[in-house]
């Protein structure tokens, strides 16, 4: 009988299963977050052997050549040949560098004397150490700094995957996943994730997780609270805000954070640490944001900035420490390479750099592999070629009248008019949130004196082609500062100085939240934000 091979693991080889369903059995996890259905890009394999064996391409791997397959669409339909599959390795570029503020070491969690002390109240005797740990809960990625918290030293930084991402990649999926049957699965698998992660890490260290006593969250409105076992049907729905932020608003809290214990939460570190959840700001705009302010120092800035947290969903702020104004940008995931036929995150073999020279491309792939799509950073760089060169008009048309523009030379990997127009979209959701907070704030983004980008996307895309199309303020580009992972920063800030946290608690209420699609002009700013072209200071007056 012929069998099935994955990483010296075999498995008797049967007709109608996909390698997905092997992989299962293997106990072997391959990413995916559309719920096997070919659309996320997500579940590569290379087919080292047996490549007969497995039913013809579906149209979903369109995008695939050599021997890579979906693991989802390639079924077995020959048992007389052995297949051997291995997966591409895609760690993704997770980032975990970011901006680096000094702060004063002023934690809740002290040492006095022979005992540890939260606040007032004593719940541990002093054993050697005290640890806290910074969380930062991305939709796609979560990041966690270990911290000692009687120096405010960063000891590890460790990132893994979501596990969540079987509900969805947005948020609007997650909530109405964990608003159907399966309520509770997303929760059950971040706290999974989450102490696995924990417990490995201590392994690593030789640190005990007794020792861990308190443990900052932050992540938007929906990945918050879908951590700390809230129901999140509320985030979806008009006026699209959380239970807290209701509970908030009728005066039955003071904040919209969050103080639990790990019992409460089914965090497994010590007993009686305490299980912060960062303030959130309103609707979508969450904790995250609230630590990504930290990070850039709002609390110390007198001239107005800008922060633009790049994502499926992109968060803007406009401000100084005195007022402040923030919008939510639901852009979608064109940019992480969701809805674009070659798209794909950015892992290992996804082009991130295009230049167009003397009617040449010009490709980088992420690890120097060879090219399976393209990702965020690549397409803006696509794009903005493609306008320089007078490929493409500023309405995503291009010039010749083609249907698309092929970004890999003999692999059959293109670009086409329907990807632009996806990308215009996405591009003209964030431009609709930078161009309406500054307008409502006053002030065009000339006299803007800093823009942040923070995030992993943005750390990765080159400022020149993002201000070319639009993506960001056309700036002087030295005013552009890119700040990495601002909430996992921020969230460590929030662990190490009790009056910053408290500070944000404060200011988060008072932050004025703007409602896009309720502006007047929206539709006619959103048009605008659709041409691939620089911004300039008449779109906003």
């Amino acid at each position: 009988m012929s069998r099935i091979r994955h990483d010296r693991q075999e498995l008797e080889l049967v007709a109608d299963r996909t390698i997905f369903d092997y992989a299962d059995e293997l106990q072997v996890r391959v990413p995916t977050s559309c719920g096997r259905s070919g659309e996320c890009h997500e579940c590569v394999v290379e087919i080292q052997q047996g490549m007969e064996a497995l039913c013809a391409r579906t149209e979903a791997e369109s995008f695939l050549r050599e021997n890579y397959r979906l693991a989802c669409q390639a079924t077995v339909t020959d048992t007389t040949s052995d297949i051997e599959f291995a997966l591409l390795r895609r760690e993704p570029k997770i980032l975990t560098d970011s901006t680096h503020r000094q702060v004063k070491v002023d934690p809740f969690i002290t040492r006095r004397n022979d005992g540890v002390y939260l606040r007032e109240t004593r719940i541990d005797r002093y054993r050697g150490h005290i640890y806290g740990l910074a969380v930062d809960l991305g939709t796609t990625t979560v990041v966690f700094n270990l911290v000692d918290l009687e120096t405010g030293q960063v000891l590890h930084t460790c990132s893994f995957e979501s596990p969540q991402r079987f509900g969805g990649s947005d948020i609007m999926n997650r909530i109405s996943y964990d608003g159907g049957e399966f309520h509770g699965e997303l929760r059950q698998a971040i706290l999974a994730g989450l102490n696995f992660e924990i417990r490995d890490l201590c392994r690593q260290t030789g640190i005990p997780r007794s020792q861990i006593y308190e443990v900052v969250v932050v992540g938007n409105s929906t990945m918050r609270d879908i951590f700390f076992g809230f129901d999140v049907q509320s985030i979806g729905e008009k006026p699209y805000k959380s239970v807290t932020e209701h509970e908030l608003l009728r005066g039955d809290r003071e904040t919209t954070a969050l103080n639990l214990s790990p019992r409460d939460v089914g965090l497994r570190v010590f007993p009686k640490a305490n299980i912060y959840g960062g303030p959130l700001v309103a609707s979508h705009v969450g904790a995250d944001i609230a630590a990504g302010l930290l990070a850039i120092g709002m609390d110390q800035q007198d001239d107005a900035v800008m922060l633009i947290d790049v994502g499926t969903n992109t968060e803007v702020v406009v401000g100084n420490r005195s007022r402040m104004m923030a919008a939510s940008c639901p852009a979608g995931p064109a940019f992480e390479g969701g809805e674009i036929t070659y798209g794909m995150p950015g892992y290992a073999g996804a082009v991130e750099s295009v230049k167009l020279q003397d009617g040449k491309v010009k490709w980088r792939t992420i690890g120097d592999a060879p090219p399976l799509g393209i990702c965020g950073s690549g397409l803006i760089d696509l794009l903005a070629e493609l306008r320089r060169n007078g490929c493409m008009t500023e309405l995503g048309v291009f010039t010749d009248n083609r249907q698309d523009f092929e970004f890999v030379p003999g692999k059959g990997m293109s670009l086409s008019r329907a990807d632009i127009s996806a990308l215009a979209q996405a591009k003209a959701a964030n431009f609709c949130g930078q161009q309406i907070v500054l307008r409502r704030y006053g002030l065009p983004a000339e006299q803007i004196d800093k823009v942040y980008l923070a995030g992993g996307f943005a750390n990765y895309i080159d400022i020149q082609s993002a201000r070319a199309i639009g993506f960001i303020p056309d700036v002087p580009e030295e005013r552009i500062v890119k700040v990495g992972n601002a909430a996992l920063q921020g969230a460590t800030i929030m662990l190490v100085s009790k009056d910053l946290r408290q500070w944000m608690e404060r200011t988060a209420k008072q932050i004025e939240h703007i409602e896009l699609e309720t502006t007047e002009d929206f539709f006619d700013i959103f048009v605008e934000g659709c041409m691939f072209q620089p911004t300039t200071e008449s779109q906003i007056s």
